[in-house]
């Protein structure tokens, strides 16, 4: 039953090289004409299973990758940071120098203000202030005992 099976076959294969060698034997002085029909076949849709341990070591791969990637833009960030607090700090120094001479400006105003030769030259002047005659100033309770409130007579010295 397998011989009768494998008969058609062999006899397909018998008739393939008797055409052969029919073609062979009429030479090259006829031309055989041989049609060629293309299939054009779409394999984009199909895949290849992948192996496991390619898969695997493509996976390790795409980690590392992101791993040096992440490292990477942590550094960039920290170098920009530290650029941005630079700029910062050279801001912040030149304001303490500003702030420093206005400090020194201002307190050599007050010491203008505050000398004695201003104020009296002020109160002469503007306010039309005078030595005080003796006997014209009463000197405060010399009392050392402490008191919270007291009421004291005032005496009033006509002005000259």
């Amino acid at each position: 039953m397998r011989d009768s099976k494998r008969a058609p076959v062999e006899n397909f294969d018998a008739e393939v090289n008797r055409t052969v060698r029919d073609a062979e034997s009429i030479g090259r002085d006829e031309a055989m004409t041989e049609y060629y029909t293309v299939k054009r076949i779409d394999n984009s849709r199909l895949m290849r299973p992948m192996a496991a341990a390619r898969l695997q070591d493509y996976s390790r791969r795409v980690a590392a990758g992101v791993a040096m990637a992440a490292c990477l833009m942590f550094y960039a960030w920290q170098h920009f940071e530290c650029i941005q607090i630079r700029y910062s700090l050279e801001q912040l120094d030149a304001q303490r120098a500003q702030a420093a001479e206005l400090n020194e400006q201002l307190h050599l105003e007050v010491a203008t203000l505050r000398s004695p030769g201003r104020v009296d030259a002020i109160a002469h002047n503007q306010l039309g202030l005078t030595v005080p005659v003796p006997g014209q100033v009463t000197p405060a309770d010399g009392s050392t005992d402490p008191v919270v409130a007291q009421a004291t007579a005032a005496v009033q010295i006509p002005r000259p």
